[in-house]
Formats: structure tokens, sequence, C-alpha cells
């Protein structure tokens, strides 16, 4: 029912390119770019600044982005509480996943499509910066992040607990043992989770507890992803810092061991994380459900 004028320019607005907007929203470019001019020409004002093959916002377009954001927004509630009346969970819900996250989602994400075949379910993957950030830009309505830190108009809420844990390949020829203390970490050569990971956040925390900064290990390579990290150990004789969760099936079939950094415990929570402000609708639906079906993770 929403004006699909505004959600193209809102897509435009935050990718900050029209070939991106026509990619997320399955549009043609020329489509895109008619959708814009219709809106400069209704409002009489420019939305974009074009320098080049690069746009920017103009102050008009900084306003009417706000404005299209929180008018999107109510639409979606207005579905999901006009449906709500006749018992039926229908609407679009926009989920975001950090790259650790992903390996909880699936399984709900099944079940809950199964239960509520009428709500359109989408995922986004990222580090926990990028999904905050996906948030922020409204190109989602939840997130699943892991971490520590806290951005103040974000609503965190506890979901499930994890555990990072040193690894390395059975055939890795590192002469590491199963028993380490933190200031032998120096000495050993590590592969890690890149800067905006919430892994990275956990490692660097429990590392200052032990008078440890990350300028003084042996990194030789951060990576984007758990699973590059896991094909990266299978080549290299490094350990790896990792979620228990990524490498369950690995520990079970005997291709990675766990090295125990005593005296260093790495917890963390994982955290539903929203706008301040915006905790209904689906996005509360699915938490609920999530939260019942904690026990079979």
């Amino acid at each position: 029912m929403s004006d699909f004028r505004l959600r193209v320019f809102q897509s435009v607005a935050n990718n900050l390119s029209f070939t991106k907007a026509s990619q997320e929203l399955f549009v043609s470019q020329p489509a895109i770019t008619k959708h814009i001019q219709e809106l400069e020409a209704y409002y009489q004002t420019r939305l974009f600044d074009r320098q080049g093959s690069k746009i920017s916002l103009t102050k008009s377009g900084e306003l009417l982005l706000k404005h299209s954001e929180k008018i999107l927004d109510d639409y979606k509630q207005l579905e999901y509480e006009m449906h709500l009346l006749h018992n039926e969970y229908i609407g679009e819900l926009k989920l975001g996943a950090s790259t650790t996250a992903q390996y909880v989602l699936p399984p709900l994400l099944a079940e809950f499509i199964a239960k509520f075949p009428q709500v359109n379910l989408s995922l986004i993957n990222g580090n926990s910066r990028g999904v905050e950030a996906a948030l922020q830009e409204h190109r989602i309505d939840l997130g699943l992040v892991e971490g520590i830190f806290r951005l103040p108009n974000l609503k965190y809420t506890p979901f499930l607990q994890d555990e990072l844990v040193a690894v390395v390949h059975t055939h890795s020829k590192l002469a590491v043992s199963d028993e380490i203390t933190p200031e032998d970490l120096p000495n050993i050569p590590l592969v890690l989770r890149e800067r905006g990971s919430g892994t990275l956040d956990v490692f660097e925390r429990s590392l200052l507890h032990h008078n440890l900064k990350l300028s003084s290990l042996n990194v030789l390579m951060y990576l984007g992803s758990t699973e590059s990290i896991k094909l990266f150990l299978e080549h290299a004789d490094c350990m790896g810092i990792v979620s228990i969760r990524s490498v369950y099936k690995e520990l079970v079939a005997g291709n990675f061991r766990v090295v125990e950094i005593k005296g260093m415990p790495m917890q963390r929570e994982f955290n539903f994380v929203q706008l301040q402000g915006q905790e209904g609708g689906l996005s509360q639906v699915f938490m609920r459900f999530a939260g019942h079906h904690r026990k079979s993770l």
C-alpha cells in the first residue's frame, strides 16, 4: 500500500547509488531514475547533488529521507496491525545477522516460516557493526549481533549465551599444547576476525584483562568471516579464535581441536537489536518465537 516512490528514494539515499537501488528493489535503473525525477518534480526541488558518477543528498533530500523512513515504518506497522485484527500474521520482516549469529538463525527461520507462512521474511549478513548500521539506515527491522559495544540509539535484548574458543587444525604442524596461558599468545601465529566484528571485540577485551594488546600478537591475517578462518586453518599452521557454535561439526569430526587459554574465559551473548522506540510488530513476534525455541539451539 505504501508509496513505492518513497521506497525507491530511501534505497537510493541509503546506498547513494541508482545502480545498487535497482539491484536491491529488482527494478530497472531507468525506472529508478524516473521515480526520483517524479519526486523532484512534485516537490520542485533537487533531492540529490550529482558530481560525476557520485551522488549525495541535498538538504531537501535529507528532509525527505527523515520523513520517508517514518512514513514507511508507519505503513509497515499499519499493515501488521490491520491483519492482526483478524488474527493473521502478515507483513514484511527484514532481519540482519552478524557473521557468527548466522549459525544460530537458520533453524529458527525455517520453523518461523512454517508457523507464519504469510510473513515475507528476508535475511542479510554482515559483521556486528554492519548490522547496526543497517538498522540505523532502516534497511532491516531487527538484528542479531554479538559483542560488547552498545550504541545509545539502539535497544539490545539478550538472547543466547556463546563462547569463543581457540582452535587449531588436527593436521597442523603448529607446536601448541591443549592448554596454554594468555602470556603464551604473543608467540603463537593467529588468524582473527576483522575490525567491527563482535568476535574481535570480545577477544580484545579479554586480552586487556591480562594487560595484553592486539598489537603485541602475531596476527597472520584478519578475515571477514568464520568460514574463511576455518578454511585458512586447514592450510596454515596457526591458531584461530572462533565461536564454539561455528566449529561444533568440525570438533565432532575430529578436524579441529580446542586449545584452552587458562584463566581467560571468552563468554559473550547474542543480542537482538532494534531501533529505540520501534520494538513492536513482527520484530516482537519473532523475538518471542525465538525465545520459546532457544533451548533447541
